[in-house]
């Protein structure tokens, strides 16, 4: 049977650490969370590669490198309120529940929230809250956030989830379909936001941010 331990500490030492995420507190984070226990049982032993992974009803979760530089970039702080929108089976929301003290996990997927709900629960994430509802939506009911973490990759951030976010708040994500697909920052200045790319990125997509159709002549 793997030794999921020491293979955690590969995953950080050999895909984290070498992508240039130098944050102790995150690296501390990723190495407390089982990861195996977010993916399906049959695939527990490929829960350590260097991948993305596909879980529950089509979807899938971050490969590890592209999760620990998109959470480098938020510069998460101890009192922040973060929303992790497409949470899936909870994985991402885990490792963010050790870096502030609130985090709201929304999945629209029946059986992925209660997944999440079960996962969390078991850690003892009593500082995170799993919702349910469209993704693209985001959760006003607890906005304004300092941070939103988009889940997967979409076409198109849309203004709804920009709103909820705090003067000077962060949302990140994988925005675009491969090869084409970059991770992004986008940052509130109150009354619009500004965009930045962080670096070449892919992901599972989320459902539900498809981009409007161009209007052709």
């Amino acid at each position: 049977m793997l030794d999921f331990i020491a293979a955690r500490r590969m995953m950080v030492d050999c895909q984290v650490r070498t992508s240039d995420v130098t944050d102790l507190r995150l690296i501390a984070a990723m190495l407390a969370v089982p990861r195996e226990r977010f993916v399906p049982q049959a695939s527990a032993e490929l829960a350590y590669f260097d991948a993305d992974l596909p879980v529950e009803a089509g979807r899938g979760m971050i490969k590890p490198m592209v999760l620990a530089k998109l959470l480098q970039a938020a510069e998460i702080r101890e009192n922040d309120r973060v929303l992790v929108v497409g949470c899936a089976t909870g994985y991402s929301a885990a490792v963010i529940q050790h870096l502030t003290g609130a985090v709201v996990a929304l999945e629209q997927d029946p059986g992925l929230a209660q997944l999440a709900k079960d996962n969390l629960q078991a850690l003892g994430a009593s500082n995170t809250t799993v919702v349910s509802g469209p993704l693209v939506g985001g959760w006003p009911a607890a906005a304004p956030y300092d941070v939103i973490l988009l889940d997967g990759a979409v076409e198109d951030v849309p203004q709804t989830l920009l709103r909820q976010l705090k003067e000077g708040g962060r949302l990140l994500g994988v925005v675009g379909r491969p090869p084409l697909s970059k991770a992004m920052l986008f940052r509130s200045t109150g009354v619009e936001s500004s965009s930045r790319l962080i670096f070449d990125a892919t992901a599972p997509m989320l459902p539900g941010f498809a981009k409007p159709a161009a209007f052709v002549f």
